[in-house]
């Protein structure tokens, strides 16, 4: 039983332990949460006087922008209250002014009708002054105003009739004298305001090569090459033994320049066989046809010319590979172009048009079909054809005298053709060959008999002869079978003497039959 006593006063002992325990725990967790409370207290005062601060800062920082803004509005309305009132004040000073000079200008214009009266009065006062002398130079004369006036009015017909016959006669005297001088000086500002170029071509062209290796390449098998080649482009190929060069001849330019490329990429692809020959040769034609279309259009381009047809532009650009007497001809048709442009500003007329028949004059040198016509002609009918004006076409077609001209364009056209094809130098090949030419031209009309000097001018297209006047040239059957003086020819030649007496018989008879005939007067 004490056991049990034992056990239930242990028990109780643990449970009076444990809420005493409990009580002591309560407690010191009451004291640690007042403790905490304390804290967060010190904590949120902290934190509320923290921002009291920040909110204190941020009201005087914008107080004091505020006030910056106020101040910068208060300057901005006061300079705008100034500006005002200085125009105020100027519109003031100027309404006084204005005030006074509409006081001055009634002023003056009173001043005005006061002078308008008088001088009204006066001019009436001169009227009768004036008819009082009229009638008392009536009286003198013993005429009336109007026959005075009838009798001086022709008296001063006959004085201006001598005066405007003799004016006329010295404006006729002085163009004769200073037309010619004139015409000179508008053709020559004409040739200074135009900048010539010229190009050379021929007949030939060289197609230079790295190393004579290639014309074996070239010539193939058994001339196969070279023959498709030349069957491909109608060009004949020279090799020879020239070194690092084949030469090209042939009369078409633009051949020769398709046989020129087409050699160009053979040699550089080195597959030279006669299907690639054709291949090339066809591709490098349509490179070529497009090149000219480019150069025609760009030619047109650069002197301002438009609306041709596309034809036109086509063969202008073929001009490019085509040459006469040595001078490109479209270097040529682009010359007398601004030539014939500028000479019909100088003379008052259309410069385009004249540009116009100056790029198309020589049209007709470059067609596909080259019918046997005179190239002015030719040129002349394509122009028709394609739609352009009468007097382009006609300025055309005259250029050479084939044709009637009917405008002044077409001399125009004539004259700068002249200038650009005769100017010294303008067709050669080089200034060598050109002096040679001359000079052949003059040892040739030196080689007849009779020739003292020869004379070659106009670039070698026309050539002076000064034959001696004492010396005469027997001929027979069209050659010419002696020479010499007149004394000469009567003692050795046969010939000369029989003519002399057919001569000298025929002479007497007319002096006889002409005294014949005074004796019947």
């Amino acid at each position: 039983m004490s056991w049990i006593w034992m056990i239930v006063a242990f028990v109780a002992g643990g449970v009076i332990a444990a809420l005493v325990v409990a009580a002591m725990n309560k407690a010191t967790q009451a004291k640690r949460r007042e403790e905490m409370q304390r804290e967060m207290e010190r904590e949120t005062d902290v934190m509320k006087k923290n921002k009291m601060l920040e909110v204190k800062e941020k009201f005087i920082q914008l107080k004091a922008e505020l006030e910056k803004q106020v101040a910068a509005r208060n300057s901005k309305i006061q300079s705008v209250e100034t500006k005002l009132k200085q125009h105020e004040l100027s519109l003031s000073q100027r309404q006084e002014e204005l005030q006074r000079k509409l006081t001055e200008a009634d002023i003056l214009k009173e001043n005005l009708n006061n002078q308008a009266q008088l001088i009204e009065k006066r001019k009436l006062d001169l009227e009768k002054m004036h008819q009082q002398e009229v009638v008392h130079l009536e009286t003198i004369s013993g005429l009336s105003a109007g026959e005075a006036k009838e009798r001086l009015i022709e008296s001063l017909k006959d004085e201006a009739k001598t005066d405007a016959a003799s004016y006329i006669n010295e404006i006729m005297e002085e163009a004769k004298m200073t037309a010619n001088m004139e015409a000179k000086k508008v053709v020559i500002k004409t040739i200074q305001r135009v900048a010539t170029e010229t190009a050379i071509e021929n007949s030939v062209t060289v197609f230079h090569i790295d190393s004579d290796e290639i014309k074996g390449r070239i010539i193939g098998r058994e001339g196969r090459n070279i023959r498709a080649l030349e069957a491909a482009t109608g060009i004949e190929i020279i090799v020879d033994d020239t070194p690092e060069a084949i030469v090209l001849s042939g009369f078409d330019p633009v051949r020769r320049e398709v046989a020129r490329l087409a050699l160009h990429q053979l040699v550089l692809d080195g597959r030279i066989h006669p299907a690639r020959i054709e291949e090339v040769v066809n591709k490098v034609r349509k490179q070529v046809e497009e090149e000219i279309i480019e150069t025609g259009k760009r030619t047109t381009i650069d002197l301002g010319i438009h609306g041709l047809h596309p034809e036109l532009v086509r063969l202008i650009g073929k001009m490019k590979y085509r040459s006469s007497y040595g001078q490109n001809l479209l270097q040529h048709a682009r010359e007398t172009a601004n030539l014939c442009a500028v000479m019909a500003a100088e003379l008052g007329l259309n410069p385009k048009k004249a540009r116009r028949a100056g790029l198309l004059h020589d049209i007709g040198k470059v067609p596909d079909d080259e019918p046997e016509l005179p190239h002015a002609i030719l040129g002349m009918k394509i122009c028709e054809k394609y739609k352009e004006k009468p007097d382009i076409c006609n300025a055309i077609g005259a250029h050479h005298d084939e044709v009637e001209m009917q405008t002044l364009l077409a001399p125009i056209v004539q004259v700068c053709d002249a200038i650009s094809g005769a100017r010294p130098g303008a067709r050669r090949e080089v200034v060598e060959a050109y002096i040679k030419r001359l000079n052949d031209l003059e040892q040739l009309a030196m080689s007849y008999p009779g020739v003292v000097k020869t004379y070659a001018i106009q670039a070698g297209r026309e050539l002076r002869v000064i034959v001696g006047a004492d010396k005469i040239c027997v001929m027979d059957a069209g050659q010419i079978v002696d020479s010499g003086t007149h004394e000469e020819l009567l003692d050795r030649c046969e010939r000369y003497q029989s003519l002399w007496k057919v001569s000298c018989s025929s002479s007497a008879w007319h002096v006889s039959t002409r005294r014949g005939e005074e004796n019947h007067d």
